[in-house]
């Protein structure tokens, strides 16, 4: 079933319909009204326009746009018990437990972050016509911690700008092998992807790759181990692994990027998305959200 949407036109000058469309309905962004109208969705006095910057300049134009039911997305929702820091109608974030993929893909059907959400939430207003939940950014399948997820598409849009502009605070506990050359430090090295195993990614020489900045302090010195916290100013595919490791200081139980054997008695590696600071939807400032580390990790440093 559609929902259909009736507005009366009655400005004084004239305004892209797109843009009405916009300003009158905020919990649509931009780019979804557009394909709206794209698609015929919009009518102006019972005539369909498809055009995005079309003129309405009459007082008492009738304007109708039908909004389709989000699809059901074709995974079965999972229940799971989710560690939730914080939640609105616009997104939940929520405390990852290592182990746990972010969203269906070969060889992860099921058991995924998005059927856990999805089992929580079976209505979420969804993304892209979709009823799934948004993923923002990432986080490795053996990576704990912080991570958001977006109810709709402003929201999503909202998110991802923020992303994109590097306006987030996005901060990491590791636990490395080996001390760092120097107790803080700033890797300002290119990442892309391995050519001699597409699973991996490597340094890239300069003229390839992708721009990924960390920069890392120590937390705490153990005899063979340190303890560091990392900001990340990109989000690159396995930055902080690929960076820590090109030191000389990968992080503990990466059996990719470290040694083929632990250092230490978990089946993970010692990284933890502690901290994320993002701007909510429609708000100015940001808001901070936290993720103790976990019990298994916490084992680890009690025993160093």
């Amino acid at each position: 079933m559609n929902n259909k949407k009736l507005f009366i036109y009655d400005r004084s000058s004239e305004e892209r319909l797109d843009r009405f469309l916009t300003e009158e309905m905020p919990d649509l962004s931009r780019s979804q009204i557009q394909r709206l109208i794209k698609v015929g969705n919009v009518t102006v006095n019972d005539q369909i326009i498809t055009k995005n910057g079309f003129s309405l300049d009459k007082k008492g134009q009738t304007v109708t746009i039908k909004i389709p039911t989000p699809k059901p997305l074709d995974i079965v929702p999972e229940k799971r018990e989710l560690d939730i820091l914080f939640e609105n109608k616009d997104l939940i974030v929520i405390n990852k437990p290592a182990g746990i993929v972010m969203h269906p893909s070969a060889g992860h059907r099921s058991g995924t972050l998005v059927h856990a959400a999805l089992g929580y939430d079976p209505f979420m207003e969804g993304i892209g016509g979709i009823m799934r939940p948004g993923i923002v950014h990432r986080l490795d399948k053996n990576t704990s911690g912080v991570v958001v997820l977006a109810k709709n598409d402003v929201a999503h849009g909202w998110l991802q700008k923020q992303f994109k502009d590097r306006l987030t605070q996005k901060f990491y506990i590791a636990l490395v092998d080996k001390h760092p050359p120097t107790d803080t430090g700033k890797i300002d090295a290119p990442i892309y992807r391995d050519p001699t195993n597409r699973k991996k990614m490597a340094i890239a020489p300069k003229e390839k790759g992708k721009s990924a900045v960390s920069i890392y302090s120590t937390i705490r010195k153990f005899k063979k181990h340190g303890l560091l916290r990392v900001q990340i100013l990109t989000g690159r595919t396995h930055q902080i692994r690929v960076h820590l490791a090109s030191i000389g200081s990968p992080v503990s139980g990466d059996i990719i990027y470290g040694y083929s054997t632990s250092t230490i008695p978990i089946n993970r590696h010692f990284l933890h998305a502690s901290s994320l600071e993002i701007c909510l939807p429609h708000e100015k400032k940001l808001s901070k959200f936290e993720a103790p580390l976990p019990k298994e990790l916490e084992e680890v440093l009690e025993n160093l």
